[in-house]
């Protein structure tokens, strides 16, 4: 392969894979070095295997296969046979594969140049597994074929599932994903979108994990005041959910037996410093409750300021609610073991 040939430029000749290469740049990348994604387009019924009594069928298609260091391999095939389902054990059960292999001998030394489809009988066993193909081949899995035992009056009946059968798209496309497998894959690009058709939504990989427009964040907000508190063997949790700058937020808060309470008013970190307001707004506003479990609860108000990277929660002072304060040690209870601190806003994020 001649690593500096650029494609279509009158005076040059290209090998095959130099060819193979290039169209590296028409396949979603695998996040390897001239890797790419192998499969069928997504949502072409192309290459689908079905059984008719005994003999397998594979119809037409046309599917991307990748080979590292080698690039893509572009297969069209039209509807054909692979073979005859082997017979079923009479103890065991057994899974088969059906796949699409590339035969190319300047690789796999078969002597052979050609794309076919591929039956391959896997082991009977207690706990069956498809079998895996040669260590040489190129291939994408189209199927397995689950076949029972004929014994303790099973009828050796195979059934045909396409849940290996992987899917490709364009650099930039969306993907469905719903194999185990396939979610379980890391994304490429920070950036890169995706369908799990498992949970019904998209999915964007933000560099380390996938994340759906709205789902919930863990993070670890902070308690502070004039003379700071300290949990001590408490606890203090935090989540958000983010859709564009609409942050909905959630702050818990349980007293431990070695929890101090500090001086002043009470403050929480919030997981984004809020917007700035426009001039006729004073702030945002949310609800809390702290509760002295199976005593009483107390409803309270949460209060973000513009600009604010802090939450401060107000609670009545007097029974009928005609005054109040922000929270303290001593508002709107005097805290103590056990107590909890519910805290819910949503509010604008810068």
């Amino acid at each position: 392969m001649v690593a500096t040939d650029p494609l279509w430029l009158g005076p040059l000749t290209y090998d095959q894979g130099e060819v193979r290469a290039m169209d590296s740049m028409m396949v979603m990348a695998n996040g390897t070095a001239l890797g790419s994604r192998a499969g069928i387009r997504a949502g072409d019924p192309g290459l689908a295997v079905s059984l008719a009594g005994t003999t397998v069928n594979v119809t037409g298609g046309v599917a991307i296969l990748h080979r590292a260091g080698q690039g893509v391999y572009r297969a069209q095939l039209a509807a054909t046979s692979p073979g005859t389902l082997t017979a079923a054990n009479a103890s065991f059960s057994r899974i088969d594969l059906v796949y699409l292999r590339v035969w190319d001998t300047t690789v796999d030394s078969s002597g052979l140049n050609k794309a076919d489809t591929v039956y391959l009988a896997g082991t009977p066993s207690g706990s069956p597994v498809a079998p895996t193909p040669g260590a040489t081949e190129i291939y994408i899995p189209l199927a397995t074929i689950t076949v029972p035992s004929t014994g303790g009056g099973g009828t050796g009946a195979a059934t045909v599932s396409s849940t290996v059968r992987q899917v490709t798209v364009a650099p930039g496309g969306i993907l469905p994903v719903s194999s185990a497998a396939d979610i379980a894959i890391s994304g490429a690009y920070t950036g890169q979108t995706r369908f799990n058709a498992t949970r019904g939504t998209l999915e964007t990989w933000n560099g380390s994990t996938w994340m759906a427009p709205g789902d919930w964040v863990t993070y670890t907000p902070t308690w502070t005041a004039t003379v700071n508190p300290s949990l001590g063997n408490g606890t203090i949790s935090g989540r958000y959910s983010l859709l564009g700058k609409t942050c909905h937020a959630r702050i818990n808060v349980i007293m431990g037996s070695t929890t101090t309470y500090g001086t002043g008013e009470y403050k929480y970190l919030l997981p984004f410093t809020a917007a700035t307001l426009p001039n006729l707004e004073n702030s945002w506003v949310g609800s809390a409750l702290a509760i002295r479990p199976s005593t009483s609860y107390h409803p309270c108000v949460v209060r973000i300021q513009s600009q604010g990277a802090h939450c401060k929660v107000m609670g009545p002072t007097a029974a009928d609610g005609s005054s109040g304060a922000t929270w303290n040690p001593t508002v709107p209870i005097t805290w103590a073991n056990t107590h909890q601190k519910n805290i819910t806003v949503t509010y604008e994020i810068a």
